[in-house]
């Protein structure tokens, strides 16, 4: 996924901002995976004494937390944490169009945006197989790059094929929001 889970601007951390915000640990823990619940605990009742201390100390603290709760979030899809990402990072066209799709209760405008780009890459790919097919037989370069772009897609194709049966985060079991 592109850096989302991991931004300033990400679930995760909007999560761990309420969190703080209303002081209840139970509005993030949904965001981590149950083995790593302590953990999210401890950490917070530690940042809420932190941040009553100074406003220096509330904002080494709130770093503090958003990052243990990104590392362990991230350690139950299997991804490395590699720090906090900032905010404003672009998450690309389809994450955003998720979200919406999530606040507006409707799945039409993802189902077309995905829908329409797998339609556009495969008729251009087929197309340019479906050229190349007409001359293969001219000569063993014109088959070699027939057979490239035959095998090319058969190839996209399973993989696209895969993915779409693939659960969120790969090869973890784990169900919960990215």
């Amino acid at each position: 996924m592109p850096p989302h889970c991991d931004s300033m601007d990400g679930p995760v951390v909007k999560a761990a901002i309420k969190a703080l915000e209303v002081g209840d640990v139970q509005a993030v823990l949904p965001f981590v995976p149950k083995e790593g619940e302590a953990e999210v605990v401890g950490a917070f009742e530690k940042v809420l004494k932190a941040r009553a201390q100074s406003a220096v100390a509330k904002e080494v603290a709130d770093k503090h937390f958003f990052e243990t709760v990104v590392r362990i979030h991230r350690a139950g899809e299997g991804a490395p944490f590699t720090g906090l990402k900032p905010a404003g990072l672009g998450h690309g066209l389809v994450v955003p169009v998720a979200e919406e799709a999530i606040e507006s209760g409707s799945p039409e405008e993802l189902i077309k945006l995905l829908t329409d780009t797998v339609e556009t890459q495969i008729r251009k790919r087929f197309e340019h197989v479906m050229h190349l097919k007409r001359d293969a037989d001219k000569s063993v370069d014109e088959a070699r790059e027939y057979v490239e772009a035959m095998l090319g897609l058969e190839v996209y194709a399973h993989k696209l094929y895969e993915c779409a049966q693939a659960e969120p985060h790969g090869e973890s079991a784990h169900h919960h929001a990215a």
